[in-house]
């Protein structure tokens, strides 16, 4: 098995390529053991992954693994034991999460809402999963979009102006009722 790294706008988040399926529907973003281990859908890959010291969050996209680092590590430091045990997991057939996917309700979804949702997942979710990250939709409310980053934009120094003039400047161009954009937890 080859896994490929590829590095993001986010200096302390790396992608993973493992030449493989990682997620076959859906997303999961962890940000400790705990919550890997605990989670509506845990994840055993996630968890191991965890036990390298300095690695503070795993996203886990449909064929990718972004991992992010605590800022006083170093790459080189880790980067081998990621590779190994992310090779570890695959090589020996395991399971990468538990639990089954969570389909979100749309159904009293406004019109201005489902556009809204249209344009992320058509438009800007696939773009940020090139840069090991993803971005879901929260809210619409008083003319403000709520966003969740996950994986590489989380915590990304560009993120903000991601979201300011690419994101918020689309959805205000297509949907004239958005007023702003904003990140949430």
């Amino acid at each position: 098995m080859f896994i490929q790294t590829e590095t993001t706008p986010n200096p302390q988040t790396l992608k993973f390529l493992p030449g493989v399926g990682v997620m076959p529907l859906g997303t999961a973003f962890y940000t400790s053991a705990q919550e890997a281990k605990t989670a509506a859908r845990p994840s055993l890959l996630a968890e191991t992954l965890f036990r390298i010291e300095g690695v503070s969050a795993v996203f886990l996209g449909a064929d990718f693994i972004t991992i992010t680092k605590q800022p006083h590590v170093e790459w080189e430091h880790i980067k081998a034991l990621l590779l190994g045990a992310i090779m570890d997991h695959f090589v020996a057939g395991k399971p990468v999460i538990s639990g089954e996917a969570k389909t979100e309700n749309t159904e009293g979804d406004s019109e201005i809402v489902s556009q809204i949702r249209e344009l992320i997942d058509t438009r800007v979710r696939p773009a940020v999963a090139q840069d090991g990250g993803d971005i879901i939709f929260r809210s619409f409310h008083d003319g403000i979009v709520e966003l969740e980053l996950h994986g590489a934009c989380s915590g990304c120094p560009s993120s903000t102006a991601t979201l300011k003039q690419g994101i918020e400047n689309m959805l205000k161009h297509y949907v004239p009722e958005v007023i702003a954009v904003e990140a949430v937890a």
